[in-house]
C-alpha cells in the first residue's frame, strides 16, 4: 500500500464520524502523489504526511451565555491551530448549529493550503461554535461572542493564531470579540481581522472573497482566450462572498442571473439587482422571498434549484457540498464551461470528477475563494504598521494577489504533468511551500 493510501486509511480510522475532514484529506493526497512518490522513502522517515494531517493544537471549550430573558444557554467553541509552519494561524470563526469538529478541521485543513498559495506568511487554523446568530438580538449575539472569548483570548494572539469572520461572523461579531479580547488582554493589536474601519479594519475586506474569486475567474478565462463580458453566471448563496462576486461580475462585464438563501433561490432574467441584495440581506436581514418587491420581473423558488438555470459559468459561494453530481451533470448539459469555487468545497468529490472528465475548467475553493484570508493578511500588515491603505491599493494587491495565484496553480499543474487540472496544481503548490518549511524546521 501507498504512503498516501495509508495515511488516509489512517485519518479515516482515528477520526470517525467527520467525513468532511475525510474528504478533505483524501481530495489533497491524491493529488500530491507526485510529490509524496517521488520522495517516499524520505517523507516517511521524517513522518511528514501524519504530522500534516494531524493538528499542532485543537481546542474544545464550553460557551455559557445568557438570553434576553434570563435563560442560561451552553454552546460548544472550538478552535483548531493546524499548522504554523509559513506563519502564524490564520482562519475565521464560524457560528453556524451545523459546527462541529470533524467540519472545523475540515476548513482548517483546507486553509493551510489556501494561505499558502496566497504567498504570504499566514499558516492555516479555523475555529467556531454551534451558536446559531439567527434570530438573536444584538445583546444576546454580545453576550455569547464575550463567552466565547474569554476562552479563546487564551489561545491566540497577533503573531500566534489571527483568527476572522466566517459564516455568521461578520463585522458585528468581530466587533463584540475583539471588544472582550481588548477587554482581557489589554493590548490593542491585529488579533483578529474583519474589524470595523473605526478600529483598525481595512478598507475591501468586506469585498475581498467575492472579488478575488472574480480576478481569478478572469485570469482564468483570459488564460484560455475568453473574455467574461456578456456571459451569464449563476452564482449560490446571498452573503458577503455572493454579493460582492455579483457586485465585481457586473463591473466586469457579466450578468449574474441567480442568488439563494437556505430557504430558496432567486432567478432574475434581467441581472441580480446588487442594492436590492444588500437592502434585504445586510440592512433587514430578511429572506430572498423579498427580492420581487424589488424586481417584479424576478422568480423566486422555494428550496434548490439555482444549478437548473442555464449559464456559462457558476460560481458556488453558499457551503460545503452544495453543488452535488446532479446538480453538476444539469450545469454540463445547458453549457456550463467553468465552475469557480466561492465557498470552501462546495462542490462534491463526484461532482468535481464529472467537472474534470467533462473537459470544464475548475478552480476550487482553496485557491479561489482565497482573496479573503489574504485581505485578512493585509489588514494584518496595516496593524502592525499602524497604517490605513486607500481601497484602491488593497484591491490593487488582491487582484495582484489572485492572478498570481492562478499563475502559481497553473505552472503546477503543468511542472507535474497535469495540465489544466487546477485542483491539483492548488494542492501541489499549496503542499510544495509548506513542504518546504517544515522540512527546513525539523521534526517540531
Amino acid at each position: 500500500m501507498s504512503y498516501v493510501d495509508e495515511i488516509v486509511d489512517q485519518v479515516i480510522a482515528q477520526n470517525p464520524s467527520e467525513p468532511e475532514f475525510h474528504q478533505a484529506v483524501r481530495e489533497v493526497l491524491d493529488t500530491i502523489r507526485p510529490i509524496v512518490d517521488a520522495n517516499e522513502q524520505t517523507l516517511r522517515r521524517d513522518a511528514l504526511l501524519e504530522r500534516l494531517v494531524n493538528p499542532e493544537r485543537q481546542i474544545k471549550f464550553r460557551v455559557p451565555w445568557v438570553d434576553d430573558n434570563g435563560n442560561v444557554h451552553v454552546n460548544t467553541g472550538y478552535r483548531v491551530q493546524f499548522n504554523s509552519a509559513i506563519g502564524p494561524y490564520k482562519g475565521g470563526l464560524r457560528l453556524h448549529p451545523s459546527v462541529n469538529l470533524g467540519i472545523i478541521k475540515f476548513l482548517g485543513f483546507e486553509q493551510i493550503f489556501k494561505n499558502s498559495l496566497t504567498g504570504l506568511p499566514i499558516g492555516g487554523g479555523k475555529g467556531g461554535s454551534d451558536f446559531d446568530p439567527k434570530g438573536k438580538s444584538d445583546r444576546e449575539i454580545m453576550n455569547f461572542c464575550q463567552s466565547f472569548m474569554t476562552e479563546l483570548c487564551k489561545y491566540i494572539g497577533a503573531d500566534t493564531d489571527v483568527p476572522a469572520g466566517d459564516i455568521g461572523t461578520g463585522a458585528r461579531e468581530i466587533g463584540y470579540m475583539f471588544g472582550q479580547y481588548k477587554r482581557i488582554k489589554d493590548l490593542f493589536t491585529g488579533t483578529l481581522t474583519g474589524k470595523g474601519l473605526s478600529f483598525g479594519g481595512s478598507l475591501a475586506r468586506t469585498e475581498a472573497t467575492g472579488y478575488g474569486l472574480l480576478y481569478i475567474t478572469n485570469a482564468l478565462l483570459n488564460a484560455h482566450g475568453i473574455d467574461i463580458a456578456g456571459k451569464t453566471i449563476a452564482v449560490s448563496g446571498a452573503g458577503n462572498v455572493a454579493t460582492y462576486a455579483i457586485q465585481k461580475a457586473h463591473q466586469l462585464g457579466a450578468k449574474v442571473v441567480t442568488c439563494s438563501d437556505s430557504t430558496g433561490w432567486v432567478y432574475d432574467p434581467d441581472g441580480i439587482d446588487v442594492d436590492a441584495l444588500k437592502e434585504i440581506k445586510e440592512v433587514k436581514r430578511a429572506r430572498l422571498t423579498e427580492y420581487k418587491n424589488y424586481r417584479p420581473n424576478s422568480e423566486y423558488h422555494e428550496g434548490k434549484g439555482v444549478w437548473t438555470v442555464k449559464v456559462d459559468i457558476a460560481l458556488p459561494c453558499a457551503t460545503q457540498n452544495e453543488l452535488d453530481i446532479e446538480d453538476a451533470k444539469t450545469l454540463v448539459a445547458n453549457g456550463v464551461f467553468a465552475v469557480c469555487e466561492g465557498a470552501n468545497m462546495p462542490t462534491t468529490e463526484e461532482a468535481t470528477k464529472y467537472f474534470q472528465d467533462n473537459g470544464i475548467y475548475f478552480i476550487p475553493g482553496k485557491a479561489a475563494n482565497a482573496g479573503g484570508v489574504a485581505t485578512s493578511a493585509l489588514e494584518m500588515s496595516q496593524n502592525s504598521e499602524r497604517l490605513s491603505w486607500t481601497f484602491e491599493e488593497v484591491d490593487s494587491k488582491l487582484k495582484n494577489i489572485m492572478e498570481n495565484l492562478y499563475k502559481n496553480i497553473d505552472d503546477a499543474a503543468k511542472r507535474y504533468g497535469m495540465e489544466g487540472n487546477y485542483v491539483a496544481g492548488a494542492n501541489l503548490a499549496g503542499f510544495e511551500k509548506v513542504l518546504n518549511a517544515m522540512n527546513a524546521q525539523g521534526i517540531v
